[in-house]
């Protein structure tokens, strides 16, 4: 056996075992880790490969940083051909790819696309060094800037070594332009073929020990990613956005208080992590200048994981210790984290799970702890008795049928904020006018209504939440009604995708949804307003959880108003702040209020002047906005039904 295949073989194997060893030391604690429900849907998770992965979906949701990322990531698969190349030809004697045009077609993709990479690399480098996003702080850079040196000695190294063969050869190849320059720039300096084969096979070395460096780095880099990207999208949660993972009956507590609690999905997302901060970036905690980056949360869970491993921080505590209890009642559950990440990982998950384990300690913000507890009394979170649930219907005309008497086709799901808040129960009694003119046969529960529990859920009281769902759904299915209707996307969210866990599949529709019907059907004739240029706010339970993002959209429109939407908008909606149970926390910490930070963004489009919400808690936070800003002369805030002007109450 040659010599230079038994050294190649040894380096290989040296790097495999090493690379390995290293690959094992990260993945141990996901491979020890509780099992979660068995994998499936292989088609929906290959579709999802497909997508983030080979269309750059999520990433090119930044131009600039999906554009250089696709371009070293088709660089990559290209040159791999490259690689199979270097080391087929030094382990099995006579090995080509020439039979499949190793020397035609090939040859020219390599050489062009390690421009691509090259290019792909400036870019990164310009981004890191002048750019400087936020979202990079925070980020291991030497580890960023060493991976660039690497990438960029693996297409260095190949292509000198092609130029020196070429060079050798004394003859330029069409195949390779890239090679040719550079084997004419050799030829400058009259090289022999001897000495042009010297150079050759010194790079081909070069290039073996490159990529051999590359593979023993990367298992302690955060581009682990190149390996762990596809197994951690592939096995992505297939769970409704809208639900939460349910307790099991092999759960021994509530809820996650030590790093060894997470079942091994949650740490494969740990080890996943690329660390680019687009989910510190859409955090509406982190902007508001609270304790909370989604990013530091994956990278401190990992690190601590990793110490673990190690056997140290043994008595370093996950709660109070790696991840603050302030950083958990932070969140607002609005999910921007999970939609933007492009390798699927789930911050807001493990602080659910993390607050889980807090609220069976009893350690609760205050605030929210006296919401609570006047869920439990009450029924609702509002501390108001349950009897006056219906009473904004006193300022009604007419008498609204109370559902769990008489046949409905359309059971309206009030909520708390829409129920009993003064600020939003005038637009409920429009939302109730409105209906009654349109003929819709609706009604209500009356006091038999309770909170839908779904923020109950993500501040961590899964008791709570179980039993107020079983309340509602005992009172839902003593009801006759073909659908549920509710102005509040909160709710909207808990009946249509957490009642699933219950086995129920209500049909449940946001109010918006019924109106744009409505109006579709010429049921609800419009007076149209003209001239008035609006802009809109997706609430993140309709929006992003429940994918409710036209029919507001059909409705202004229809309404005659011209929509101007801020450059956060759909998916990409910033939340307001109070989801999660926020609305019920002190944020006299925050810098800069969610809510405020919004209502600038949309100043800044500069030709509205009407704030169009459709969430009562949106009412509420973005009204206290406007006051607290003093803009109330520049811009209003008006929920979607002040828009609706039906033709008959404008005539009459």
């Amino acid at each position: 056996m040659p010599t230079t295949q038994i050294v190649l073989i040894l380096l290989l194997l040296g790097t495999v075992t090493i690379s390995g060893l290293r690959f094992y030391r990260i993945l141990a604690p996901v491979l020890r880790a509780p099992r979660s429900q068995p994998v499936e849907g292989a088609g929906e998770r290959l579709a999802g490969v497909a997508t983030d992965v080979g269309l750059h979906r999520r990433l090119f949701r930044k131009r600039y940083s999906g554009t250089l990322h696709a371009m070293m990531f088709c660089g990559f698969v290209v040159l791999f051909s490259a690689i199979i190349q270097s080391f087929g030809s030094g382990l099995i004697p006579g090995f080509s790819l020439e039979p499949i045009g190793g020397n035609s077609w090939i040859a020219l993709a390599q050489d062009v696309f390690a421009l691509v990479v090259i290019a792909a690399l400036l870019m990164a480098a310009y981004q890191r060094a002048f750019l400087k996003p936020a979202r990079f702080a925070g980020s291991n850079a030497a580890d960023a800037w060493f991976i660039y040196v690497m990438v960029s000695g693996v297409v260095c190294t190949m292509l000198l070594e092609n130029a020196f063969r070429l060079a050798e050869v004394g003859h330029a190849s069409a195949w390779r332009p890239v090679s040719t320059g550079l084997a004419t720039l050799l030829g400058l300096f009259s090289l022999d073929p001897a000495t042009a084969a010297r150079g050759a096979a010194a790079f081909y070395w070069a290039h073996i020990c490159v990529v051999l460096g590359f593979l023993i780095y990367i298992p302690g880099s955060k581009h682990r990613h190149m390996f762990l990207a596809i197994p951690n999208i592939y096995l992505r949660s297939l769970l409704p956005k809208g639900a939460v993972s349910a307790l099991t009956p092999q759960d021994k507590s509530a809820g996650v208080a030590d790093i060894d609690q997470f079942s091994w999905k949650h740490k494969l997302d740990l080890v996943s992590c690329t660390e680019c901060g687009r989910c510190q970036e859409a955090c509406p905690a982190h902007a508001a200048g609270l304790p909370l980056s989604p990013k530091k949360v994956i990278m401190n869970l990992r690190d601590h994981m990793i110490a673990r491993e190690r056997g140290e921080e043994r008595d370093v505590p996950l709660i109070g210790g790696v991840i603050s209890k302030e950083t958990l009642w932070a969140c607002t559950s609005c999910r921007a984290c999970i939609e933007v990440c492009p390798v699927r990982i789930e911050p807001m998950t493990k602080i659910i799970e993390m607050r889980r384990s807090l609220v069976e300690e009893g350690a609760v913000e205050p605030m929210l702890q006296d919401a609570l507890t006047s869920l439990q009394r009450n029924g609702n979170s509002l501390g108001k008795p349950a009897r006056q649930r219906a009473k904004w219907t006193k300022d009604l005309a007419f008498k609204i049928k109370d559902a769990r008497k008489e046949e409905v086709d359309v059971l309206w799901f009030v909520g708390d904020f829409a129920s009993f808040d003064p600020r939003v129960q005038a637009i409920t009694v429009k939302v109730a006018q409105t209906l009654h003119e349109c003929g819709v046969n609706f009604g209500i529960l009356y006091e038999a209504e309770q909170n839908s529990g779904n923020d109950v859920r993500r501040v961590g009281e899964e008791v709570m939440f179980e039993t107020l769902a079983r309340q509602n759904i005992e009172t839902l299915d003593a009801c006759s009604f073909k659908r549920i209707m509710t102005t509040d996307p909160h709710s909207l969210n808990a009946l249509r995708q957490e009642y699933r866990l219950f086995g129920k599949n209500y049909e449940v529709v946001h109010y918006t949804q019924l109106l744009a019907e409505l109006i579709e059907a010429g049921t609800l004739s419009l007076v149209a307003e003209t001239g008035r240029v609006v802009t809109y706010h997706d609430p993140c339970y309709l929006g992003r959880y429940n994918n409710g993002f036209d029919a507001p959209r059909q409705i202004i429109q229809r309404a005659g108003h011209r929509l101007h939407e801020m450059p956060r908008c759909r998916e990409n909606s910033f939340c307001c702040g109070a989801g999660g149970g926020r609305i019920f926390m002190d944020d006299s910490k925050s810098v800069e209020r969610p809510s405020e930070s919004r209502i600038k963004e949309a100043l800044a489009l500069g030709d509205v002047d009407t704030f169009v919400v459709a969430c009562p808690k949106d009412t509420v936070m973005y009204g206290a906005a406007v006051q607290a800003l003093g803009v109330g002369d520049r811009i209003t805030v008006r929920d979607m039904i002040d828009l609706v002007r039906p033709a008959a109450r404008a005539d009459a």
